[in-house]
């Protein structure tokens, strides 16, 4: 590694057991990963967290996009893994490419594509994740160097891929957002960028002094303390914080869904004790690691219709309380109050009508940008 650079994460998605997914057959997938931070070399990484057998890549790719499907001309680059152009990736595991010089500016949208040889059914348990935003399958064949890929359909997933890297200065710094669907960016606008890490990335590309990339290990459904949807926080912790390229910060905002209980189990009703105690066990983590942790409140929910009977006076009696330790503890390195920025000053325990995407759980676009204002930059010094 050059003198005075290190890798640096500047974007991510966090793995997730797909939902939806019939399987590939000797098809090709293109992502448009939308980055942070910029750099001059670059590598990806490709997760098979949930398979149950090993994946196989065919052939890699990245690119600079340009709309659709179709790449900028004379961008693309062929990506390798040990300097082999294929690689099977084991079951549970990530492979990481080898590095490729590569300009790619910060804000860029990018065309990472890989080609699946072989037959991956739908029973070979598909890591992915919700994305927001358009991605590309083609029909059979290989088309991970082609300029325009022919689309066989679209997806809005994050298919296997689960982080970009540039080598960044040495004081070049990363944070990491953990959280649930408000974090994702569930409900917000497809293709707009109008999650709050997406905010946070605009803003701190804007302000002089160091780079800061930014990381959304943001997983709809999540929970601190029971698996849904894939891990809980405390089981993937180590994964999608401590593991992650350059991180130095970390802001997490989990404990709605832990609260909502979706699936109305008693064994699973939390009080606000065990939602701090979760909390806690982070901050000592990321602590122990040497990373700074941004606690983030909990937003209101409380006129929601997304599910039926997620609220009621005992959890919201719950949320305040867990959001009095957020702010008065001292646990954390520093508050993001995304409860002040958007809760409804007539009505506090409801989002802001104008900030609420209309189902009283997740923000609107306006919303989500305001989450992404409300977190101080003097925290990233």
């Amino acid at each position: 590694m050059p003198s005075g650079k290190r890798w640096v994460g500047t974007w991510a998605a966090a793995p997730a057991p797909a939902e939806g997914i019939a399987g590939f057959n000797n098809q090709t997938i293109r992502l448009n990963p939308h980055v942070s931070i910029g750099g001059e070399r670059l590598r990806v990484r490709i997760s098979n967290a949930y398979g149950n057998r090993p994946l196989i890549i065919g052939a890699a790719t990245v690119a600079l996009r340009d709309k659709g499907p179709a790449i900028v001309a004379g961008t693309g680059r062929k990506l390798s893994f040990g300097g082999r152009g294929s690689t099977a990736i084991a079951a549970g595991a990530v492979a990481y490419s080898d590095a490729v010089d590569f300009s790619v500016p910060p804000l860029a949208d990018l065309a990472v594509s890989f080609h699946l040889p072989g037959d991956v059914p739908a029973n070979f348990a598909i890591t992915a994740r919700y994305a927001r935003q358009t991605n590309y399958v083609s029909p059979p064949g290989d088309y991970a160097a082609a300029t325009m890929m022919p689309v066989g359909n679209l997806t809005d997933q994050w298919l296997f891929l689960c982080g970009v890297d540039v080598l960044a200065p040495s004081d070049a710094l990363a944070v990491v957002a953990l959280g649930d669907s408000l974090t994702d960016g569930n409900i917000s606008t497809i293709d707009a960028l109008c999650r709050w890490p997406d905010q946070l990335a605009r803003r701190l590309v804007a302000r002089a002094g160091r780079r800061v990339g930014v990381m959304n290990n943001g997983l709809g459904g999540n929970r601190i303390l029971h698996d849904i949807r894939g891990d809980s926080g405390l089981r993937r912790f180590d994964r999608d914080v401590l593991a992650q390229p350059g991180v130095t910060h970390l802001i997490v905002m989990l404990g709605t869904n832990d609260l909502r209980n979706r699936w109305a189990k008693p064994e699973e009703e939390v009080t606000a004790e065990h939602v701090i105690a979760g909390l806690a066990q982070m901050a000592l983590r990321a602590h122990g690691a040497g990373i700074k942790i941004i606690g983030a409140t909990l937003t209101p929910f409380g006129n929601e219709t997304y599910m039926a009977n997620a609220w009621n006076p005992t959890r919201e009696m719950h949320r305040v309380a867990i959001n009095a330790w957020i702010r008065e503890a001292g646990v954390f390195d520093g508050v993001a109050d995304f409860d002040a920025a958007l809760r409804d000053p007539e009505i506090p325990t409801q989002m802001r009508a104008a900030d609420d995407c209309g189902d009283g759980l997740h923000p609107s676009d306006g919303g989500y940008r305001k989450m992404g204002d409300a977190i101080d930059l003097a925290l990233f010094a």
